[in-house]
């Protein structure tokens, strides 16, 4: 098979192609390999390359809706047997997993060949694909460009044609973000709906879920019957949904009532190409005829903002702990992002936590108030295009005054420091529409409908209420066949310095 070939289909073509015997799994792979090798060492997407066990599956007998498709997963939370995970994170590097996590074992249960990971910016803490580990992920459409993340590896490798989807999660935009700037379809399930055990529960309090990154709307709904369905394990119990997600792409969504938000819930900056987005995507559907209104719901973004880095800075303190005693690692083998946020979460008072935590209640039932009166809410996906890797680099000002206090322990004072605080604040500005959707628990997706004049992704999202995934599958199929996105692709890649790891 050439690699037109392999790029004109998604998954489910793909296995198709398979089942029909018109393909073997070995030739995709073969293409896959081929295609990663030529633009990785310019991209960055692949963390580890898992050729031998790729190989392995692909030659065997394969069984499900998507045997024979060459994948990728995350290289965090998304553990493989005989593998490390990683998480972006030179310590984690050495110490493979006992087991598969419960994701990775539907994905190998559906017949995916999974032949590798990709990136993570370090614990996937931050919305660019940027580590001191592996250095800097970038944009297939401009490599000057970041991809986004936590899952910007993912985004890449779709993106540049390596898969045709590929294993995410999204904690606070980590799905929905590089999905934006990389051209893709991305749907963040709504809270309990897909397993993320056994190592976890509920990540980040509930946070976080797993997912996929796809150019198809039909190839995310196929995975969401793979994916969906309860974990025997977990604390909640959620039910198998009684509809199939893949029928969703068949049936045209009723006419909807959509609120429509264009301003920062922080108060930062928009910009006007992100506006623009957002203009044309509601134009799109009042021509088919939808029902748009201007409205948000109504809470304090700022409180928002460091109720969601609170939750996130204790959880990087007992992630960045954990891995030190597993490993023996000292604290300057991280990243100075990690060792800082960590160092904040161990001052945060308990009290903070749960007083943050609680707050939580206020913006759902916020979001709910505005769900009584509408379908789904649109707003910006990102609040910029894609910035230029390296922009949001901590200065070396910050880290050169900030680093001793990281050694004295020193917490306190950062979480009592304005400037920390106000440093915390601006990385929210380019992604402060996703996080909302995480703390409420909705499904939301990500939509590619935008290109900006030179060229650049822009992606609009959608927030539903609970457990309307089906319906977001369905408005999205109508969006996808009224201005097609699956055939347009970024340009080739010029050659670069770069490496893959892999494991033989």
């Amino acid at each position: 098979m050439r690699y037109d070939e392999y790029r004109a289909h998604d998954a489910v073509g793909l296995a198709r192609l398979v089942a029909e015997k018109q393909v073997h799994p070995t030739e995709l792979l073969e293409v896959a390999l081929a295609r990663c090798a030529q633009v990785d060492p310019g991209l960055n997407a692949i963390s580890l390359l898992m050729e031998q066990a790729g190989r392995a599956r692909a030659a065997g007998p394969l069984d499900g809706p998507f045997a024979g498709v060459p994948f990728l997963v995350k290289d965090l939370l998304q553990d493989f047997a005989g593998y490390p995970t990683a998480s972006g994170t030179r310590p984690l590097q050495a110490i493979p997993a006992e087991s598969h996590s419960l994701i990775v074992r539907r994905w190998l249960d559906s017949g995916l060949v999974i032949f590798g990971k990709t990136t993570t910016p370090e614990f996937g803490i931050k919305a660019f694909t940027e580590t001191s580990t592996y250095g800097a992920t970038r944009n297939p459409w401009h490599l000057g460009r970041t991809p986004g993340g936590s899952s910007g590896g993912s985004a890449a490798a779709v993106a540049a044609g390596v898969v045709p989807m590929a294993g995410g999660n999204d904690g606070g935009g980590s799905i929905r973000i590089p999905a934006a700037w990389s051209g893709l379809f991305g749907l963040k399930p709504g809270r309990g709906l897909l397993p993320c055990g056994p190592g976890g529960g509920d990540y980040l309090h509930g946070l976080a879920t797993e997912g996929v990154l796809s150019r198809s709307v039909r190839d995310t709904a196929a995975m969401l019957d793979v994916l969906a369905g309860p974990d025997p394990g977990a604390r909640y119990y959620h039910a198998r949904p009684d509809h199939v997600f893949t029928e969703a792409v068949r049936q045209s969504p009723r006419r909807l009532r959509i609120a429509v938000a264009y301003e920062s819930p922080i108060g930062s900056a928009v910009h006007d190409e992100a506006i623009r987005a957002v203009e044309q995507t509601a134009a799109l559907l009042e021509q088919l005829g939808h029902h748009i209104d201007y409205a948000a719901p109504e809470f304090d973004g700022r409180q928002l903002a460091f109720d969601f880095a609170t939750v996130w800075m204790a959880h990087a303190a007992v992630t960045l702990d954990r891995t030190r005693q597993l490993t023996g690692a000292s604290e300057c083998e991280f990243d100075f992002d990690t060792r800082a946020l960590a160092a904040a979460g161990r001052a945060v008072p308990a009290h903070e936590l749960v007083a943050a935590y609680e707050r939580w209640n206020d913006y759902t039932r916020a979001l709910a108030a505005l769900h009584a009166d509408h379908d789904l809410m649109l707003t910006p996906t990102v609040a910029e295009p894609p910035p230029r890797v390296g922009r949001t680099a901590t200065p070396a000002a910050i880290e050169l005054l900030t680093g001793p206090l990281l050694g004295l322990g020193a917490g306190r004072v950062l979480t009592r420091n304005r400037v920390f605080r106000e440093f915390l604040f601006a990385n929210m500005t380019s992604v402060p529409f996703t996080p909302l959707a995480n703390i409420t628990g909705r499904p939301a997706m990500s939509v590619p409908l935008y290109r900006t004049p030179d060229g650049l992704p822009l992606g609009s999202q959608f927030v539903g209420a609970p457990g309307s995934e089906y319906l977001l599958l369905q408005l999205a199929a109508e969006l996808e066949a009224a201005r097609p996105w699956a055939q347009l692709e970024p340009p080739e890649p010029e050659p670069a310095h770069g490496q893959v790891r892999i494991a033989r």
